[in-house]
């Protein structure tokens, strides 16, 4: 189960898990559970916590079936992230075993159960190291979590998340925990951070963004992002907004050239090896890897030769910093 890493999966949008004790039943009507299937068969101390344990003990032993069975066969664990990944039906035969496991729908279509989905994002997100959301998942957890969180969420559901996650909290203290997160998080989390804050918590996030304006580089991110003129950026703060900004399209899952597209967009030839040569002068730590996507990428001869020599010049400059 280590053939996939955060790099290689796309993000996942948010799926939608019943309660826990809808799981939970869902889990003692499994023949693995109720004896009718001879494997694989839970341990022999497991079977009573299956009948009489309390939810959090059930889930917890049907979670580790779901680890060993699926660990220990590389076909089966297949297909249950292609099920996942394409939310769609199997036409083939489908394994007994992911059906005695309450996985897989016995009857067609063959698309994973509730069961399914909840194993599957478990197993899936242990074997990548990443977060597979859950929609509701991220109510009591800080601003920087529910930021990384909402990466991969389309805007109603976004909306949706962070209405909950507003609860019982004052705006204005939202807000102001959203902004501090800003500086820590990932290129795209800042990114939705500044949106959330322009779009979701009316006049407190307006009035904490025009306060961020000032802030040395995030303050350029974000006068970038929102289109704020009267917030020039000084050479260093253009490269690391430029950097911040092709590297949350990366993190997103974007193509080499559809991040090339997007940067260089309204610049000639010129004026992008000119900006890629201010890359040099910034510390973003995704600075060579956008670096890269440019050598490798971009179609224009002058542009690769500033981005290599950008690379240089970075590498050299790290090396004496």
């Amino acid at each position: 189960m280590d053939s996939y890493d955060d790099d290689t999966l796309p993000l996942q949008p948010p799926v939608r898990l019943p309660a826990d004790d809808e799981l939970v039943a869902a889990v003692r009507e499994t023949p693995v559970a109720t004896g009718g299937a001879a494997h694989p068969a839970p341990p022999p101390d497991a079977v009573e916590t299956l009948r009489d344990g309390s939810d959090d003990k059930v889930l917890q032993v049907w979670a580790d079936v779901c680890r060993r069975t699926l660990s220990t066969d590389e076909t089966l664990f297949m297909e249950v992230v292609r099920l996942y990944l394409g939310r769609g039906p199997l036409t083939d035969e489908v394994p007994a075993v992911l059906t005695d496991l309450g996985l897989v729908r016995q009857a067609p279509p063959r698309t994973l159960t509730p069961l399914g989905i909840w194993a599957a994002g478990l197993v899936i997100g242990e074997a990548t190291g990443q977060d597979i959301p859950v929609m509701g998942s991220l109510a009591g957890r800080d601003a920087g979590a529910l930021l990384h969180g909402l990466r991969s969420y389309p805007e109603p559901e976004r909306d949706e998340e962070l209405a909950g996650w507003l609860a019982g909290r004052d705006q204005a203290e939202a807000a102001a925990e959203i902004a501090a997160a800003l500086g820590e998080v990932s290129p795209l989390s800042r990114a939705v951070g500044v949106e959330l804050l322009a779009t979701g918590l009316g006049e407190a996030g307006t009035k904490v963004l025009d306060g961020l304006l000032g802030a040395p580089r995030l303050g350029a991110v974000v006068a970038a992002r929102l289109g704020r003129e009267e917030r020039p950026p000084t050479p260093e703060e253009i490269a690391w907004a430029f950097v911040d900004m092709a590297a949350a399209l990366l993190e997103f899952g974007g193509e080499a050239a559809e991040v090339i597209k997007s940067v260089s967009q309204g610049m000639e030839k010129d004026e992008q090896a000119g900006t890629i040569a201010l890359l040099a002068l910034g510390d973003h730590p995704w600075t060579e890897r956008v670096l890269r996507v440019f050598i490798d990428h971009h179609p224009d001869e002058r542009v690769v030769a500033a981005a290599r020599k950008a690379l240089r010049r970075h590498g050299l400059m790290d090396a004496r910093g």
